[in-house]
């Protein structure tokens, strides 16, 4: 009965469950830092590092819902990241110009390995894997194994520079305000249709404490010059996508497919087309990764996005998304994000053994799959 009502608490409350545990690593590395983990420098820079993992977790979350995996994706964070370092330092285009190739780029990509998968049955493992090696030996001959710098002062301003504080709160204010709208609409919706809800004071807690949060956030960010340029991206990256998953038919077939793909090809979706439109966007935030870790180094690196693979696949998982496919949230996988983020920076501050940061985040994805078996095993009881 204990073990039953355990498997009931992670699957009711994993989210909750997520945000304590960063609650607890950061107290832990904040006391064995001696006070310098939980700094507005230290979080700042902990978030911008966070922000390349969140938006390949973005991406990835919708692949492994759909019941599909792509392992090329850190490949090719480094192949587009350096295109554009090419394209900009090389070739003298404008940056603007040479963004909006590469985001093109990484669209097109990402369809081709759809295509693959979908029209010419390629395992998504095996086609992943072809590209990790291929990618990563392309922009090795592109860039003839050199580091490509320096890219230009506005290309480094994207992933240097920070949102003012002042227009920083104004954002924050507008989230805020969207999100007592939406409640609201959501509950008016619920109403319309006759359809149960929960009580308002709980939705009332949900949206003051997401209103604290966001306080306490844009507060902690504007001491340390203001909001990062990539977070901001990141949380305009997490809005369309929540709406994408949550709002749209099309979120709802990429469930439907990862859920029962026949029975979902059957009720006459394409699945074929969700399968191709899903990798398609994971190679636009592979774009967007690629770009923004270019603009932090101020250098294209043919090394770059090394391991970006498993950082977003760990955070995915991490975040509560099912590895059998159909369940998943994005928020989650940021959230994943963050707890990732969060044990690289403190095992760094620590001055950790790297084979002991790798042991440590490969016992915790580990752990995160076994929740996900129990929660799985709970639903099927």
């Amino acid at each position: 009965m204990q073990a039953q009502q355990v498997q009931q608490l992670f699957v009711r409350y994993k989210i909750l469950a997520l945000l304590l545990a960063v609650a607890v690593i950061w107290l832990f590395f904040h006391i064995k830092t001696n006070g310098i983990f939980v700094t507005p420098n230290n979080l700042s820079n902990l978030f911008r590092q966070m922000a390349i993992t969140g938006m390949l977790a973005c991406g990835m979350v919708f692949v492994i819902i759909a019941g599909e995996i792509d392992l090329s994706i850190g490949s090719m964070l480094g192949l587009l990241g350096g295109v554009v370092a090419i394209l900009a330092v090389n070739h003298g285009w404008g940056t603007w110009s040479a963004i909006g190739v590469v985001l093109l780029l990484g669209l097109a990509i990402g369809a081709f390995n759809g295509f693959v998968v979908t029209k010419m049955r390629v395992p998504s493992f095996i086609v992943g894997l072809g590209g990790m090696l291929a990618f990563r030996g392309l922009v090795l001959y592109l860039t003839d194994s050199q580091t490509i710098a320096p890219v230009p002062d506005d290309l480094v301003a994207l992933g240097q520079g920070f949102v003012p504080p002042r227009l920083s709160i104004y954002i924050g204010g507008l989230i805020f305000l969207a999100l007592v709208a939406l409640t609201a609409r959501r509950r008016v919706r619920r109403a319309k249709l006759g359809l149960q809800q929960g009580a308002l004071w709980i939705d009332v807690a949900k949206v003051v404490a997401i209103g604290v949060f966001i306080g306490a956030f844009v507060h902690m960010l504007n001491d340390a010059d203001g909001i990062p340029i990539p977070v901001m991206i990141l949380l305009a990256l997490l809005a369309v996508f929540s709406y994408i998953a949550t709002q749209t038919v099309f979120g709802r077939h990429i469930y439907a497919v990862g859920g029962n793909m026949e029975a979902t090809r059957l009720s006459g979706v394409n699945v074929a087309g969700v399968k191709l439109a899903v990798f398609a966007i994971m190679g636009l935030m592979c774009a967007f990764a690629g770009i923004i870790t270019v603009a932090r180094t101020g250098s294209g690196s043919p090394s770059a996005g090394t391991g970006g693979e498993l950082d977003a696949i760990s955070a995915c998982f991490i975040g509560g998304t099912s590895m059998r496919g159909g369940s998943g949230t994005v928020y989650g996988a940021l959230i994943g994000a963050l707890v990732m983020a969060s044990l690289d920076s403190g095992m760094q501050l620590m001055d950790v053994d790297n084979s002991w940061q790798m042991i440590i985040k490969g016992v915790i994805l580990v752990l995160a799959v076994w929740v996900d078996v129990l929660s799985g095993s709970n639903r099927n009881a």
